[in-house]
């Protein structure tokens, strides 16, 4: 039996009702002493925290600041690996003789979790920028390559078919008929890498990083600070949930213009 879809007022209660009864499992959790406060403070002491981070310094800078930084390192190792990435996964879904060369050596490198490119990056480039970007890209560049392969395979072939009658070149049939076929799936794949991104970022800053919220998280956690290290989480979180809700946003206006939803 097929349940009715909920009404977003609907979706919204039940959400709230999620959160609260999370809210209050921990609230109890503290208040009986199940959990010792050091390892795990109330709600209250780590959202009074987390306001205390907007504005005075930790680990060299405020929550915005780390924020910013690790923000910018993000939209650097995404946006790179968005770039080679497309391109390449529509070069490799029109030219075969490409697609035999890059898949086995891609194939090979894109089950290596991107922490595991930790100690590379730690090795070639410090705890500058360099080191985070590579990783982030690591983790964002497959699923950019994928999907826009996919996008460029799965075109319909009687519009390939027109093209090349009326003596398409490539360059033209990449730009012109692959590339625009393939936007959805090249969205729906930016999706993707902006997630995988931003998880890779984050464990990246816990090792290879000077600043931003993963670096403040370690620093807190060296002097055990509860509360600090999860108000990173949080603030982790919660930008994560924005990325994720503007590409989503995002993906359904253009599926809308495409005429592919209502």
């Amino acid at each position: 039996m097929t349940q009715a879809p909920l009404s977003l007022s609907q979706r919204l209660g039940w959400g709230l009702l999620g959160v609260t009864l999370l809210l209050g499992l921990w609230t109890l959790l503290t208040a009986t002493g199940f959990v010792p406060r050091q390892f795990l403070p109330s709600p209250l002491e780590v959202a009074t925290r987390f306001t205390t981070l907007l504005t005075s310094p930790f680990a060299g800078a405020t929550l915005p600041v780390h924020l910013a930084s690790s923000f910018q390192r993000y939209a650097y190792g995404v946006i790179l690996a968005a770039a080679v990435g497309i391109p390449l996964g529509l070069l490799m879904g029109w030219f075969r003789l490409l697609d035999d060369i890059v898949t086995p050596i891609f194939d090979a490198l894109r089950f290596i979790a991107p922490i595991a490119w930790v100690p590379f990056a730690a090795l070639w480039f410090g705890t500058g920028m360099g080191g985070p970007v590579m990783i982030i890209f690591a983790g964002a560049f497959p699923p950019c390559l994928i999907n826009a392969y996919r996008g460029a395979r799965f075109v319909e072939p009687r519009l390939i078919e027109a093209a090349r009658m009326l003596g398409t070149g490539h360059i033209r049939m990449i730009l012109e008929i692959l590339l625009p076929a393939a936007v959805p799936s090249i969205i729906a794949g930016l999706r993707v890498s902006a997630g995988l991104g931003w998880q890779s970022l984050v464990g990246a800053e816990l090792i290879v990083a000077a600043a931003g919220v993963g670096f403040m998280m370690v620093q807190a956690q060296g002097s055990v600070q509860t509360a600090t290290v999860m108000s990173g989480m949080i603030a982790i979180g919660v930008v994560g949930m924005a990325i994720d809700v503007a590409l989503r946003q995002g993906e359904s206006w253009l599926r809308r213009r495409r005429g592919l939803e209502s």
